[in-house]
């Protein structure tokens, strides 16, 4: 196999870090996506565009972060028969995948067609701001296909352990999503809607240049369009492995979405410094994101390899790294969270509570550090289930009824709701810790590993 995409052997901190570094670069670019949007429309537009974009782009997040978990069932996989040396069997579930998601793709664009205006009324969306986050919502749904096929694609590389080709294809299509924001919403006067229209645009050059990539290079796995079937088999194991995290991320982002209708109905400021926010919060918590990426491809291939020692150690390498700059994140954001939040909008007012916000997000950053580690290895490990119940407790059982509960107290701030996502990773990593010493047990019982 192609040593560019062997993670079983080398240095561990060095091929965890080769590997993670572009994925993180990735994941800057592709934070950019929605912070550039909002960038626009908050110094081009009015209010009402920022909170419509706050809240459209809050929804297709979250359908998007449930298409990435699934998704997440092709990276496991691939990254198994790759580390078996069973290229062939690679290819199948490539071909598999991308039949699955091109059917999800097609009903995705149904359902946002005709349900963006019901969904953005769940919300409770300011009604100054109904029409633009309706608009937001649909012209995104119109591109489903393209982010759910970037998506398919990010987990094909990611799964042979190619992190560059996805960080090459963000970065031109962000690029290109802004230039499509300062045409649309700048020079055309678009507002929501013309972010969204950028976004797609974007979204789309990049698949078409990652099908380009993949038809120039030589991969570590056989593949023919006669693979692009309902193969049920691989299918069948791909969703086993995927909807757990599908699941999982869709109901986390749900409890997000509720905290956003919570706070909708304090009124359009408040709404808009929530989108802010979380779009501050995108990037803070990029590192941990990557990391649980990486540590996926990298656990799944050395599993698949028979070493798991490795795997535990890649894991302590990895919190070890995140927790160091997640504490450079806190200070930033707690002292510093309204600097981070005026790069977005203008509004003095807006600015004022996104940073309340971002304070008790300023707290997440040194949770998250641990727990996004654990959930990539879990997931590297096949503990798909596990990881879709520690997110719905941390989601349904403490994150959403805690934002409601302080959302009730006389005086409410945008920092005592925003404590309930600390709260949430806190019993997550307890869970966690609680798994990863059942899995050590069972190891030790079974095969004697220590």
């Amino acid at each position: 196999m192609d040593k560019t995409h062997d993670l079983t052997q080398g240095n561990i901190l060095k091929t965890l870090v080769r590997f993670a570094l572009p994925v993180l670069l990735a994941l800057v670019l592709q934070a950019l996506y929605g912070a550039v949007d909002l960038w626009v429309v908050g110094r081009f537009a009015l209010t009402e565009d920022a909170s419509g974009v706050a809240t459209g782009s809050m929804l297709t997040q979250t359908i998007t972060m449930a298409v990435t978990g699934l998704a997440m069932g092709i990276t496991v996989l691939v990254g198994e028969t790759i580390g078996q040396g069973r290229a062939e069997r690679a290819g199948r579930a490539i071909g598999g995948g991308i039949w699955l998601f091109a059917v999800l793709s097609a009903l995705l664009t149904a359902l946002l067609a005709a349900l963006a205006g019901p969904l953005v009324r769940l919300m409770d969306a300011p009604e100054e701001a109904f029409r633009q986050a309706v608009q937001y919502v649909r012209i995104c749904g119109a591109g489903s296909v393209f982010i759910v096929a970037y998506n398919v694609l990010g987990s094909v590389f990611r799964g042979i352990g190619d992190s560059r080709t996805p960080l090459l294809t963000v970065a031109i299509a962000c690029g290109i999503n802004i230039a499509g924001d300062l045409l649309f919403v700048a020079g055309c006067g678009m507002g929501a809607a013309g972010a969204a229209l950028a976004t797609v645009a974007a979204q789309a050059f990049s698949v078409v240049i990652s099908l380009l990539l993949i038809r120039r290079r030589a991969l570590p796995f056989t593949f023919s369009p006669a693979l692009i079937r309902a193969d049920w088999p691989v299918i069948r194991k791909e969703l086993r492995l995927g909807w757990p995290i599908a699941l999982q991320e869709l109901l986390v982002g749900f409890s997000f979405l509720l905290i956003q209708t919570i706070v909708n109905g304090f009124g359009v400021t408040s709404s808009a410094a929530i989108g802010v926010g979380e779009k501050v919060c995108a990037f803070i918590m990029l590192v941990p994101s990557a990391f649980e990426q990486s540590m996926c491809a990298f656990v799944a291939q050395n599993a698949g390899a028979g070493d798991l020692p490795r795997a535990k150690r890649a894991l302590g390498c990895g919190i070890a790294l995140s927790l160091g700059v997640g504490a450079v994140m806190f200070y930033v954001t707690f002292f510093h969270g309204d600097l981070l939040a005026s790069v977005f909008i203008r509004d003095a007012a807006v600015i004022a509570e996104a940073h309340s916000y971002l304070k008790a997000y300023a707290i997440d950053c040194l949770l998250t550090a641990v727990m996004f580690c654990m959930i990539g290895y879990f997931n590297g490990r096949e503990q798909t289930f596990f990881v879709m119940v520690q997110g719905l407790v941390g989601a349904l059982l403490v994150r959403t009824p805690a934002a409601w509960l302080f959302s009730r107290t006389p005086g409410v701030t945008l920092f005592r709701i925003g404590l309930a996502t600390p709260m949430s990773s806190a019993v997550q990593i307890v869970m966690c810790l609680i798994m990863y010493a059942a899995l050590e047990k069972r190891n030790v019982r079974e095969n004697g590993l220590f």
